[in-house]
């Protein structure tokens, strides 16, 4: 981080976490405590390691990375990671059509544990698959590697489709509120007919109306082969980001030993500077208007609502679904190298 843009995140979060002087001693600085926050979410040091180089208490530390963590989710928020709206989806699609070639994709989705110390009392709770403690940072992130949605705090306990299940967002996308674009036909394939606009992630998640995941197994046939392909390679946007935010903020690379909710303000502060900073790097703005669409949903959809099978958890409107991007991955939407990686 360059000093202009200390500078410039100090003017957005300073309001925030300035102290007032006393009769009995003068106040830390906006800028020193900023300073010791991103030291923190930077190295992952102790508190009493940061304390030493500052020349500050340890307690002054735990409770200057607290409000500060707080404030800067607080002062960035609205800017770097504003709630998607309908012309933001449609953005976000033109992005993966463009860079991963995958259309009607509004963002791939996926989880990341978060290794914290055990807390006190807690059972199981945050016990996970790979045998440590964690929350859970379950995201979905556009073609430019950047957060549009961050969910944090869900137990390490549950898994990816556990915490989506858990999480507003994961509500909002089962009842039909996360105002995506209307269904659109795909361009050069308009044989298909009019295809939602989706989510992509792995093997993980549920497969639904607006969600999308692999074709589970190994003995499959080639075509499916190339979906599998053509939709890992979109998908890797979210594990490149991930890696991104650990590199960077190498608090991710250590045991976080505050409480967990401490911990959760740490994670969402860091995904809002990784967009902050990334948007420096990629010159655009938080939103990308575009063009209304003018496609209207026919009164006789080419793919209708069909109740659940049987103890399946996806309906045959979502298999049909897939099978619809799988043949358009094929055909229309070939590209041509794929038939030498599967």
């Amino acid at each position: 981080m360059s000093k202009d843009v200390f500078d410039e995140l100090l003017g957005k979060v300073g309001p925030l976490i300035s102290k007032a002087d006393t009769h009995m001693r003068l106040s830390i600085g906006p800028a020193e405590r900023l300073a010791i926050c991103l030291r923190y979410l930077a190295t992952g040091d102790s508190y009493r390691t940061i304390a030493f180089s500052y020349r500050v208490g340890h307690a002054t530390v735990a409770v200057i990375v607290r409000e500060v963590a707080g404030a800067i989710w607080t002062a960035l928020v609205e800017e770097t990671m504003p709630v998607p709206q309908t012309e933001d989806w449609r953005a976000i699609a033109a992005g993966f059509q463009e860079r991963w070639n995958f259309p009607n994709c509004v963002g791939a989705i996926d989880g990341k544990h978060v290794v914290i110390q055990a807390p006190a009392n807690s059972g199981s709770l945050y016990f996970n698959y790979k045998s440590t403690h964690s929350l859970v940072l379950l995201a979905v992130v556009d073609a430019q590697y950047l957060f549009r949605v961050v969910d944090v705090g869900g137990f390490g306990r549950s898994s990816d489709s556990g915490s989506l299940r858990n999480s507003a967002f994961g509500e909002s996308l089962r009842d039909g509120s996360m105002r995506l674009p209307p269904d659109t036909v795909i361009p050069g394939a308009e044989r298909l007919g009019l295809l939602p606009h989706v989510l992509i992630g792995d093997e993980a998640f549920p497969l639904l109306d607006n969600l999308l995941r692999p074709f589970p197994g190994r003995q499959i046939t080639r075509e499916r082969r190339v979906f599998n392909y053509r939709l890992s390679r979109a998908r890797l946007v979210v594990e490149c980001a991930f890696g991104i935010l650990s590199s960077q903020w190498r608090m991710f690379r250590r045991v976080i030993t505050t409480s967990p909710e401490v911990a959760e303000l740490c994670v969402k502060a860091t995904c809002v500077l990784h967009n902050f900073l990334r948007r420096k790097t990629i010159g655009r703005t938080s939103r990308t208007p575009i063009a209304e669409s003018t496609d209207e949903a026919p009164a006789n959809p080419t793919l209708r609502d069909a109740p659940r099978m049987g103890s399946n958890n996806a309906t045959r409107r979502s298999i049909q679904l897939r099978e619809v991007f799988c043949s358009y991955f094929n055909e229309e939407g070939a590209v041509p190298w794929q038939q030498n990686v599967v």
